[in-house]
């Protein structure tokens, strides 16, 4: 017993440390968290105060107008919002589907084939057709622009996420598992439906935040695809309202003096555009944290 206690004392880490590990923890976070909270407290500062006392942490003067400016596209605004979160959703979701069937497949080592399909997975990583066959191919051939089909289909399959989820499902799922339903009467899909999914939570999780992560943040497809201003997604429409923000600007300084140049709300604009394009999906990760982490490290060993 006592030289448990002993052992135990040894792997203690004592007061002293524990305290600067904390302090060093803490101002990590702070530093990760701070930039964000700076970026909010800018959008609610006045321009005019902006352009002459320059980015402050407490402003001398609150404003809402960037705010203001943003929402004055109305309905616009929330519409690309509810595309945006219908993409996120829908492609979250195929992509799940997708990513897992197919990496459950190549892991199985009684699958025939698993070497074909694991190269052809790995070799769209190096290379692939480029952009113009893919937009011939999304146009031309399967007759997407302008459908919402267009903003979700390109992105539901990632090599990157296969290769990731194989090596978890090697890693996780023994193959005395399999094997034991196998003996029990359990199908195929059964055995990946109601064994493998529920083992493979952090996984499964993790490459849902990623994929959730892509499909709201994209931009590039809409500006392929899309002409439809009913179907342009949230990312888009910030991109759309900065571009006619700095063209008003422009153009408008041989017509307005300087001063009212100075009030229109140029900077702040722009970082109430990157809350509303950040605070959504940041709301998520405590949601996905747990999962998240286990899902980095055990699918971070490899066999």
């Amino acid at each position: 017993m006592s030289q448990l206690n002993k052992a135990k004392d040894l792997n203690r880490i004592s007061y002293f440390w524990n305290t600067i590990f904390s302090l060093l923890i803490g101002l990590f976070a702070v530093s990760c968290v701070f930039p964000f909270l700076f970026v909010i407290l800018i959008s609610f500062t006045d321009e005019h105060t902006l352009a002459v006392e320059g980015f402050q942490v407490i402003p001398s003067k609150w404003s809402g107008e960037a705010y203001k400016f943003v929402f004055e596209s109305g309905h616009q605004l929330f519409r690309s919002f509810g595309v945006t979160i219908t993409v996120t959703l829908i492609g979250t979701l195929l992509t799940l589907f997708c990513v897992s069937t197919y990496a459950y497949a190549i892991s199985r080592k009684n699958f025939t084939y698993r070497r074909f399909f694991s190269f052809l997975a790995f070799f769209t990583m190096l290379f692939s057709g480029g952009l113009v066959p893919s937009y011939i191919i999304m146009t031309q051939f399967l007759h997407l622009q302008n459908t919402i089909w267009s903003l979700i289909l390109p992105s539901i399959v990632n090599a990157f996420y296969i290769i990731v989820m194989r090596t978890f499902f090697i890693t996780t799922v023994p193959d005395a598992l399999i094997e034991s339903a196998k003996i029990d009467g359990a199908t195929e899909f059964g055995i990946y439906l109601k064994i493998v999914l529920p083992i493979s939570l952090p996984g499964i999780a993790t490459i849902g935040l990623f994929s959730t992560l892509g499909f709201w943040n994209d931009w590039f497809n809409a500006l392929l695809y899309i002409d439809d201003p009913n179907l342009v997604p949230l990312q888009s429409m910030l991109m759309r309202i900065e571009g006619n923000m700095d063209f008003m600007v422009q153009n408008s300084k041989n017509l307005i003096s300087y001063e009212v140049i100075s009030t229109l709300p140029t900077e702040t604009v722009r970082m109430a555009m990157v809350v509303l394009a950040t605070l959504p999906i940041a709301l998520a990760y405590p949601f996905f944290q747990k999962y998240f982490v286990a899902g980095l490290t055990i699918g971070s060993v490899k066999e």
